[in-house]
């Protein structure tokens, strides 16, 4: 039971303090990168999910002293074993957590140093070096057509798998695209993408490619402007950028399709998958089979 007057267990302080590393520590004092504040802030995210969806705490109420360690090492037991996120995933996410921790601790010693350095001794996994997985160019063609295009939402995604496998840009790059990185109309049409480091890229698009975003942008962006997601979804009537794990289950699902009609796939599918290295053979094979 949380006691009355102890700002460890004050909700209020928990939200503000969240808030202010997320929007101000992270990137203007620390200099994080967006990649980096997003990735911190989807794990602090599902954290507390999972503390309202497993915990039953109403997320309203949940407060610092939810970040137990007994907390936190279930959440960590919770996504490698339930979830079967990969190691690294599970990682970043207890890494956000001690962040925010440090943050705080750092902030108000004698509220929360105590929470901080308990949380720090739950351990991060052993990630263990495996040989890298790619779908291979018969897998690659059936993902691609595994998307239901008589709806909407399928057509949206296999323009979105499109440009991932045309691209080989990293799935945040991707999903961070805005109608202003798309030039269509030039000589040698490309998108820009904002990668690590804050470092603007241009990547050069197959004229197939070019003809799939014409159709899409044609029924999803009648009217938009410059900073309207390429990739979205609607909640409420209001336009938002997709996340990385709706792209991951998304990923999962057309993967399990092909695999019931009969094409063999990798046994935990994510979207690494796509990005193959050999980015040559990937655009030969693309250039016949779409």
């Amino acid at each position: 039971m949380k006691k009355k007057g102890n700002i460890s267990g004050d909700s209020r302080v928990f939200w503000g303090m969240s808030k202010d590393f997320i929007s101000h520590r992270l990137p203007e004092i620390r200099k994080s990168s967006a990649n980096t504040v997003k990735a911190y802030r989807d794990s602090l995210n599902k954290y507390i999910d999972y503390l309202e969806s497993e915990k039953k705490l109403r997320r309203a109420d949940i407060s610092f002293e939810d970040f137990s360690k007994e907390n936190i090492t279930d959440f960590l037991d919770w996504m490698l074993n339930t979830k079967k996120y990969a190691e690294k995933t599970c990682n970043l996410r207890i890494t956000a957590i001690n962040a925010l921790l440090e943050y705080v601790a750092n902030e108000n010693s004698d509220a929360f140093m105590a929470i901080y350095l308990e949380a720090r001794t739950v351990k991060a996994l052993r990630v263990h070096p495996g040989t890298i997985e790619y779908f291979e160019g018969y897998q690659m063609k059936a993902l691609l057509a595994a998307p239901d295009i008589n709806t909407k939402t399928g057509r949206r995604n296999q323009m979105m798998l499109i440009l991932y496998y045309d691209t080989a840009a990293r799935i945040s790059e991707l999903l961070e695209l805005t109608m202003g990185q798309l030039h269509l109309d030039t000589e040698v049409p490309y998108i820009t993408i904002l990668g690590k480091g804050r470092k603007y890229r241009n990547i050069p698009l197959m004229e197939k490619t070019i003809q799939h975003l014409r159709r899409y942008i044609k029924e999803f962006h009648v009217s938009c402007n410059a900073e309207t997601p390429l990739f979205y979804a609607r909640t409420h009537g209001n336009i938002h950028a997709l996340s990385n794990d709706t792209v991951e289950t998304m990923i999962k699902k057309y993967s399990s399709a092909c695999v019931k009609k009969g094409t063999s796939m990798p046994e935990k599918p994510h979207c690494h998958m796509i990005r193959n290295p050999n980015f040559n053979k990937i655009h030969t094979f693309y250039r016949n089979s779409i």
